[in-house]
């Protein structure tokens, strides 16, 4: 299978580029042919421009073009993977950026032809999704406040794969407080999970 991991965390000493490491390791290992997209050390321009922004639906190619290498990565996926640190409550705002300059009309998505009406999925090639993050908050303060993170990602932005896509949703709550002994578990279980994808 073909799989994008999308890796966003500025350092590389952090749990989470050892949670990269892992995940990587196993899909290698597993068979797939692996693409890595690191946002951190690709330098990514996250910032939407006033000039883009006027160009979004009027001149969509153009900005198509600024990141065909992104546009192209996610095409090709089959399978999806991002791991990154849960902050403020989603994802880092490099993670969002690169959302917003990529997953552009006509690649992720059909823009809705009237009102009420939502928009339609375009990568549909996209058959497994997979998310590994880590979060300084308890588990039950984010099922408290309905998970804004994990909700825009497995329901706003879910719809736009293939209808049968499977998700998995990997989450190291009280990051903050973890023992070696949870952090080394997490590992373990990113490892178990990626082998099967």
């Amino acid at each position: 299978m073909r799989v994008l991991i999308v890796f966003c965390h500025p350092s590389e000493q952090s749990f989470g580029a050892a949670l990269f490491a892992k995940a990587r390791r196993a899909l290698l290992d597993a068979g797939h042919e692996v693409q890595v997209i690191d946002l951190y050390r690709e330098g990514f321009d996250p910032v939407l421009s006033p000039e883009d922004w006027h160009a979004y639906l009027s001149d969509t190619d153009s900005l198509i073009a600024r990141v065909q290498g992104h546009v192209d990565a996610l095409r090709r996926a089959e399978a999806l993977v991002m791991i990154f640190p849960t902050w403020m409550y989603g994802p880092p705002a490099l993670l969002k950026g690169w959302m917003e300059r990529v997953w552009l009309p006509g690649v992720a998505f059909e823009v809705p032809r009237g009102k009420t009406k939502r928009a339609q999925g375009l990568l549909t090639n996209i058959r497994s999704f997979t998310v590994v993050t880590t979060s300084g908050s308890p588990w039950w303060w984010l099922r408290l406040i309905r998970d804004p993170g994990r909700s825009m990602l497995t329901r706003g932005y879910r719809v736009l794969f293939h209808p049968r896509c499977r998700v998995r949703w990997l989450q190291l709550h009280d990051m903050n407080h973890a023992t070696e002994r949870e952090r080394q578990r997490f590992l373990a279980r990113v490892e178990r999970t990626l082998t099967r994808v």
